[in-house]
């Protein structure tokens, strides 16, 4: 994304904050910005989509911050799971997500609303992909009914406990009272064998494979973080790394031939040839392009 474009996400962030989406004009998203029209609709064919561009500027940079934390780390630690559902929040209210939100949901745009349903659903996905982390394959009936039962008591303890105490300081409180909750849940239903939805759910709900793609995004960036971390002062191996991830996850139809050839160029490196994350980012591209 270009310096002008973000530059214009940026500020007409600020005045959906402070003015509200619905009462923020594109005239004052132009003042503000100092753009012109013209310049404007290249960039957004409407304030709706300069909202859910927002909201993805933010959310792919909370997202390779929630992997960052798994680098290096078990992914079945449930410390790190509560680091990140906390780190999640804290993004979500430095950048007033919530107001923003609740705008929306009286909002009558089909388009916007159908977006944002898709974005509460994958983070139901990537909750419930973390769970398999935490309590294993033997227990993944269940994990969808427990991922939902999770938000709703995160959720509610949040809002209730910000009545009453007028403070969001004990943020990591109300999350780990709320993560101990799951886990006696978790086990509750695992043993009673009670199931209210089966988790191939996720894929009916979500759009084009999107509860599979998760799957392959969250895979695919924890190696590709793991490489650039153990080689961080390779510069050139960053810039590699940087293209496979960003042509994968963020080009809507990405090059194999591009990606593949990047991929033998670090192969061809012998200090990487032996690297195990390397090795399964190796097997995450071909999984993807057969």
């Amino acid at each position: 994304m270009n310096d002008r474009k973000q530059h214009v996400i940026k500020k007409a962030h600020q005045l959906f904050i402070n003015k509200g989406f619905q009462n923020t004009s594109i005239q004052d998203i132009l003042e503000y910005s100092g753009i012109a029209k013209g310049t404007f609709y290249n960039y957004f064919p409407s304030k709706n989509e300069l909202l859910m561009a927002i909201f993805k500027t933010i959310y792919i940079k909370m997202e390779q911050e929630r992997n960052e934390l798994l680098v290096g780390q078990n992914p079945a630690d449930i410390e790190i799971f509560i680091q990140q559902v906390e780190l999640q929040l804290r993004v979500n209210r430095a950048n007033k997500l919530l107001s923003l939100f609740e705008e929306v949901l009286v909002s009558n745009d089909k388009d916007l609303k159908e977006f944002f349903r898709n974005g509460q659903l994958r983070v139901l996905n990537w909750i419930y992909q973390r769970l398999t982390d935490l309590f294993g394959e033997s227990k993944k009936p269940y994990l969808l009914d427990c991922a939902i039962m999770f938000l709703g008591i995160l959720n509610h303890n949040l809002k209730f406990n910000t009545l009453a105490n007028e403070s969001t300081s004990n943020l990591n409180q109300v999350v780990r009272y709320s993560v101990a909750r799951l886990v006696k849940i978790v086990e509750e239903v695992s043993e009673s064998g009670d199931q209210l939805m089966k988790p191939d759910q996720l894929e009916k709900w979500l759009p084009d494979s999107q509860a599979n793609k998760g799957v392959f995004h969250q895979q695919l960036s924890r190696h590709v973080l793991a490489v650039k971390k153990e080689f961080k002062d390779q510069e050139k191996y960053q810039e590699l790394l940087d293209f496979i991830h960003e042509e994968l996850l963020h080009t809507k139809n990405p090059r194999k031939f591009l990606v593949e050839s990047t991929l033998a160029t670090l192969r061809s490196d012998q200090q990487l040839q032996k690297n195990k994350d390397l090795q399964l980012i190796e097997q995450l591209i071909h999984e993807f392009f057969n």
